[in-house]
């Protein structure tokens, strides 16, 4: 099978890498950016282009890891071909490529990637759809070489796996750096929170979510809920955070206890 890659960015990069680790061909890599590209395509020893017309026109699956707002604008532009494409969004509709090409689909690791992190993707929820039955098993060919946990799922729940996944990634990604950033003006160093975030994200293989939950706003301890945010006074926005968050755990906790 040969596969290309239409962006270089982190994803292309982490999932180009594991599927040459699994023995599959990556025969080439465009990205509008020529250092990117030519950076992903030394580590494959592979071609890369950075026009859309030198992309090669018989390659068996081509994968669009690309921005959101950037699929509409290159997937006209490339030419039409007997290939599976595919695109790698959790919000995007399979039918974007409707039009364009015969045969496509998507392509969804449920994972949060960065160049700088390699590992494996053995465990990855890599979520599947298809215009076509018949190339529903080519991908999940592909898919489970990389993952043993591979699912279909149509475009309309794909679009909240995706959701849930911003809040369960990025927004707790965000409440890491609001705990850094308020650290580090005290001249600590994050790594302090290190063992608790670890500890926090194992117990939740063991116990639902809420179930899981401490701190003072599910006990509602209002004295120390007011104290925690006068000493925010001088960050508005994460006063704001802080009493809508913790409103909110108090609230889910009494909810599902009545």
């Amino acid at each position: 099978m040969k596969i290309v890659f239409i962006g270089a960015g982190n994803l292309a990069c982490c999932v180009s890498m594991e599927m040459q680790r699994t023995g599959m061909t990556v025969a080439q890599i465009y990205n509008r950016t020529p250092e990117h590209a030519e950076a992903l395509a030394k580590k494959l020893n592979c071609r890369w282009t950075s026009h859309l017309r030198e992309i090669i026109p018989d390659a068996d699956l081509y994968i669009f890891s690309l921005k959101d707002t950037a699929l509409p604008k290159v997937i006209p532009h490339l030419k039409p071909n007997d290939g599976l494409w595919v695109h790698t969004a959790g919000s995007v509709p399979m039918n974007i490529f409707e039009g364009y090409a015969r045969r496509y689909g998507v392509f969804y690791p449920l994972q949060t990637f960065s160049k700088k992190c390699r590992f494996a993707l053995d465990g990855t929820p890599i979520f599947l759809e298809v215009s076509q039955p018949e190339d529903m098993k080519m991908l999940k060919k592909v898919a489970n070489a990389l993952s043993g946990n591979v699912q279909e799922a149509h475009s309309e729940k794909r679009r909240y796996i995706h959701l849930a996944a911003v809040f369960a990634c990025n927004f707790t990604n965000h409440m890491y750096h609001l705990a850094a950033k308020l650290l580090e003006q005290q001249g600590m160093s994050y790594e302090l929170l290190l063992p608790l975030i670890a500890e926090t994200a194992r117990k939740i293989n063991d116990l639902p979510p809420l179930d899981a939950q401490t701190g003072p706003a599910v006990r509602f301890d209002q004295d120390v809920l007011e104290k925690q945010h006068q000493m925010l006074a001088g960050e508005p926005a994460m006063q704001v955070i802080y009493k809508l968050l913790s409103r909110n755990i108090y609230k889910e906790k009494i909810g599902n206890n009545e």
